[in-house]
């Protein structure tokens, strides 16, 4: 990548609700980010969580933060999409994607605009569809435009596995592909607690009278995660402020970090026309290469299922 047009740390943020001012806390902990640009047509949110994180900058590494506009897209490394609306009183599912992919068509036309080398992270749901339209849309390579994906699901299903086999989250590796929604799933034969796989370790640990049921268990936990916390408290975003972070400082650090992120598919795992999860290498320009797992067959067929899902969707979309 040509890094005369871009500032290798530099972080825009489009969207500074919940979501986009938490990411923008925890990136600014983190130390990975030289400058951070928040864009919000909200002009006032802008002020506030700028001015708010400013005052924090004595306690973290030095950062600049501050507000934006569309021309803090000409240089920066990532652009960081949060930005989207809630749904209105009587309006159907499908009003309301059609609304977000007005919105995402224009944010990624004011990227196109500003002529910028960015990699564009999608993170606005329903995220696998509006990653396949902001790939679309912007014309550029698919590596270049990516979707948070199931990298905190992911996250959660580890957590999961932590609480009950009783192993630190940082030893187990564990991956929820697909949509990011009710029909991802939970890759089994790709689960590792330090390096031993789940039906070896499970065979040594005996803790569990019926392994298959509480696989089930953790399973759909991970997928109501979200729900209960919604149920709790309204939103979630610390979390996946953190998995925000994780995914940028993979791209700013270039890591080459295996990340189950969203990626448009053209043949992998026999799928193509959708973007959905499945593991990558990220690195400084996006997506470096997509790693083809051998799944086994229940897996697979799993994947091919969320992809239908997500291709009626779409379908739906073209329709209108």
């Amino acid at each position: 990548m040509d890094t005369k047009d871009w500032r290798a740390r530099k972080v825009t943020i489009v969207g500074a609700g919940n979501v986009g001012a938490t990411f923008a806390y925890a990136l600014a902990q983190s130390g990975v980010a030289d400058e951070l640009a928040l864009v919000d047509r909200n002009q006032d949110l802008v002020a506030g969580q700028v001015l708010d994180l400013s005052h924090g900058r004595f306690f973290f590494p030095t950062v600049d933060i501050h507000a934006g506009d569309k021309h803090d897209y000409a240089d920066a490394h990532v652009i960081v999409v949060t930005a989207g609306t809630g749904q209105k009183p009587g309006e159907s599912r499908l009003a309301l994607l059609q609304r977000n992919v007005l919105i995402i068509d224009s944010i990624v036309d004011e990227i196109v605009a500003q002529q910028s080398r960015a990699v564009i992270l999608i993170v606005s749901n329903p995220v696998d569809i509006l990653t396949y339209v902001a790939h679309r849309r912007s014309g550029w390579a698919r590596g270049r435009v990516i979707g948070s994906g199931t990298v905190l699901d992911s996250a959660r299903f580890r957590y999961q596995l932590s609480e009950h086999c009783n192993v630190d989250v940082h030893n187990v590796h564990a991956y929820i592909l697909g949509e990011h929604g009710d029909s991802e799933f939970a890759a089994w034969s790709m689960t590792h607690l330090g390096g031993v796989s789940i039906d070896r370790f499970c065979a040594l640990c005996q803790r569990c009278t019926d392994w298959t049921a509480e696989r089930a268990k953790i399973e759909q936990g991970v997928r109501d995660s979200a729900y209960h916390i919604i149920d709790y408290k309204g939103a979630t975003y610390y979390a996946v402020g953190l998995a925000l972070t994780r995914i940028v400082a993979s791209i700013l650090r270039n890591e080459h970090s295996v990340l189950s992120v969203s990626t448009p598919l053209e043949g992998e795992y026999g799928l193509s026309g959708v973007s959905l999860s499945v593991p990558c290498i990220v690195s400084q320009e996006g997506i470096d290469r997509i790693m083809l797992a051998a799944l086994t067959p229940d897996e697979q067929a799993a994947l091919e299922r969320s992809a239908g899902i997500l291709r009626d969707t779409l379908a739906q979309l073209q329709a209108r």
